[in-house]
């Protein structure tokens, strides 16, 4: 789970934590290639989740559209010949990330639909994030059926890529058995929450509740390695809490 590509922001800025230098990127990914893993992007990593294939393979998300996603994290990616999804907020293309401004959150570029479609012809992949970077659980069932439908409607309007937009991320991994329900109504093959943990194929799974492995500013290639291959994500994951 990453967010931006970026070099850090000033010392005490807000959500600092969440921005990756490109450097550092690339370590990650040249860590995990050189034992042997593939980096999939959800459409890629589909017949992994429904136990259809078998590999050493992991999934790359990238949360909000962020253009710094598309000028530094794309190089690293074909550099290794890997795909991802981006998370992308349907009604703030070519803005900002204005759901964050209250916070004193810095103001950074969104990539807009050209650039959206240059990511996807780059063999990259566009999901969905909602049509306001919502939170989900603070709204209605209607008004999250909007948010997930109406932001599906529209990506595909903007972006042209196969199979349209199949794969979404709760904003804040804020959801409940309404989003949950919405998301599976429009249509969704798999989401993503910011639940810490590994996707594991113990019996059934969960493809509309799925967690992921937590990245920032500070994990090195060492800690990376460390999260996918042990148990140290899930044990701090809220499904295991005492």
């Amino acid at each position: 789970m990453y967010h931006q590509t970026e070099e850090a922001p000033p010392k005490g800025a807000p959500m600092r934590g969440l921005v990756v230098a490109p450097e550092t990127l690339r370590r990650h990914m040249g860590a995990l290639a050189r034992l042997g893993y593939r980096g999939l992007s959800m459409s890629g990593l589909e017949p992994y989740l429904r136990g259809e294939k078998r590999g050493k393979v992991f999934g790359i998300t990238f949360d909000d559209g962020y253009e710094n996603n598309l000028i530094h994290a794309l190089p690293v990616l074909t550099h290794f010949g890997f795909s991802s999804t981006c998370y992308v907020v349907a009604g703030m293309v070519g803005q900002t990330n204005r759901w964050d401004a209250e916070k004193g959150i810095a103001q950074i570029p969104l990539m807009d639909a050209e650039q959206l479609q240059s990511w996807v012809n780059a063999g990259q992949e566009v999901g969905s994030h909602t049509v306001s970077h919502a939170m989900l659980a603070t709204l209605n069932a209607e008004q999250q059926a909007a948010e997930i439908q109406q932001s599906k409607v529209m990506l595909e309007s903007m972006v042209q890529q196969p199979g349209g937009v199949r794969h979404f991320c709760y904003p804040y991994g804020s959801l409940n058995e309404a989003s949950v329900t919405a998301v599976r109504t429009a249509g969704y093959a798999t989401a993503t929450t910011t639940e810490r943990g590994r996707v594991v194929l113990n019996g059934a799974l969960d493809v509309l509740r799925l967690p992921r492995v937590l990245v920032s500013r500070t994990t090195a290639w060492p800690q990376l390695v460390w999260k996918c291959m042990t148990a140290y994500e899930d044990e701090r994951s809220s499904r295991y809490a005492k």
